[in-house]
C-alpha cells in the first residue's frame, strides 16, 4: 500500500496536526516505510501461537470479581457540603 500526499494531509488533519507543504514528502515517505513493516509483519506465519500480553511469562493479576459497596459510604459524602443518610443533597433545579 502506498501514501499519496492527499492522504499524508488527511492524516494530518484527523490527528489535528499542523504539517507545512515542506513536511509533507517526508512524512509521506515515514507512512510508506511504517505501512511497508506492517505488511511485512502480515508474513508472519502465528498459527498456534497463543496471544500474550507481554514478552515475559507471567500471569495477569486478577481481583476477585464480587459486587459489594465499598463500606466507605461515609468517607465518600464526609467533603460533601451537605449529605444525608449517605447521600448527596442538592438543590432542586427543576421547578
Amino acid at each position: 500500500m502506498s501514501v499519496d500526499v492527499a492522504t499524508v494531509k488527511r492524516v494530518a488533519h484527523l490527528a489535528r496536526i499542523r504539517v507545512s507543504a515542506a513536511e509533507l514528502d517526508g512524512l509521506r515517505s515515514e507512512l510508506n516505510a511504517i505501512l511497508g513493516f506492517v505488511e511485512q509483519l502480515n508474513e508472519v506465519d502465528v498459527e498456534g501461537v497463543d496471544p500474550m500480553t507481554s514478552v515475559t511469562p507471567m500471569q495477569m493479576r486478577q481481583r476477585p470479581d464480587k459486587v459489594t459497596d465499598g463500606n466507605i459510604a461515609a468517607d465518600i459524602v464526609a467533603n460533601a457540603p451537605a449529605a444525608q443518610e449517605h447521600y448527596f443533597v442538592v438543590p432542586k433545579v427543576v421547578e
